[in-house]
């Protein structure tokens, strides 16, 4: 299995920076970032950079893990204009982009920007519309489409990505068109859960797949849940009796041990630990060398 780092996108770039630096050096596999302009409350006036220009940041200051959007709101931005993005920075890293996309759901993001937010069905045709875009122009010398919402009149896109396929990552879980989707387009695929979500999850996703002839094990599978790690019993159990809106995963290491195993048995090939929950500085980093050492079994950096 696979295990990433997510930084909080209200940090600053020098924070973000040092902390994927530090996730590099000490064994992580990839660094996501999400795709949000401000924080999804009342007041957001809190600093919020951009996710691709950051990426494009890190494409070049992180060298050597995988890197992506988590994700993309797909109403942002024309998917041809997002293919040009990704192919640049894919050629940027050295072919280490992952095009994590979905299709936006952050209301007051859209209002203050005034950017069309359509229905819950409305945005799901374009996502749909819009892996059609982008699979053309990575593949395609010459691309055409006439879609319902997008087209393409002899259009070109040079240079074409390192990748080949530069990864479509497909983000969210809903099960009538999301993972549909997924299972049509999709190289890898994203959801928030639990071991038992997952498992879910991807039996619907493997049903799809079935019902398009495609083999569900060429779609990479990963997930993410709030960390709450310790070896304090009572904190734990605080935690364990909060209501959270996210998935969690909660206990010492150890326990934390066997809630990477059963992801894996249900068949998750990469966790992604958001750092939201792991305190500042020093203790974050603290927190990122527990989890990947003891609880995923990294070896430690030999001086």
């Amino acid at each position: 299995m696979k295990f990433s780092f997510w930084p909080a996108p209200m940090q600053d770039f020098g924070t973000v920076l040092d902390l994927c630096q530090y996730a590099e050096a000490s064994g992580w596999d990839g660094i996501w970032y999400a795709d949000h302009f401000m924080p999804n409350a009342e007041d957001t006036s809190t600093p919020w950079p951009e996710c691709w220009t950051t990426l494009s940041a890190l494409a070049v200051a992180v060298p050597r893990i995988r890197i992506g959007s988590l994700v993309a709101g797909n109403t942002y931005r024309h998917p041809a204009v997002l293919a040009k993005m990704a192919a640049t920075i894919d050629h940027l890293c050295q072919g280490r982009l992952v095009l994590g996309l979905g299709a936006g759901w952050q209301e007051n993001e859209h209002k203050q920007y005034g950017i069309p937010f359509y229905t819950v069905a409305e945005r799901l045709a374009r996502l749909d519309e819009a892996c059609a875009v982008i699979k053309s122009l990575f593949t395609e010398k010459k691309s055409n489409f006439d879609g319902r919402f997008y087209q393409l009149e002899n259009a070109s896109l040079e240079p074409k990505p390192l990748q080949d396929p530069l990864p479509l990552l497909i983000g969210g879980g809903g099960e009538k068109v999301t993972l549909k989707i997924a299972a049509r387009w999709a190289d890898e695929w994203n959801v928030w859960g639990t071991p038992d979500t997952l498992r879910h999850k991807i039996g619907v996703l493997e049903g799809h797949c079935a019902d398009l002839g495609r083999d569900p094990g060429t779609i990479h599978k990963s997930a993410q849940a709030l960390l709450f790690m310790s070896e304090d019993r009572e904190w734990l159990e605080k935690r364990r009796q909060t209501p959270m809106q996210m998935a969690t995963m909660i206990g010492t290491p150890a326990e934390l041990r066997e809630t990477v195993a059963a992801y894996a048995d249900a068949g998750v090939d990469e966790l992604i630990i958001p750092d939201f929950t792991l305190g500042q500085g020093d203790a974050k980093k603290a927190a990122m060398d527990t989890f990947i050492h003891e609880v995923a079994g990294r070896p430690r950096a030999s001086h």
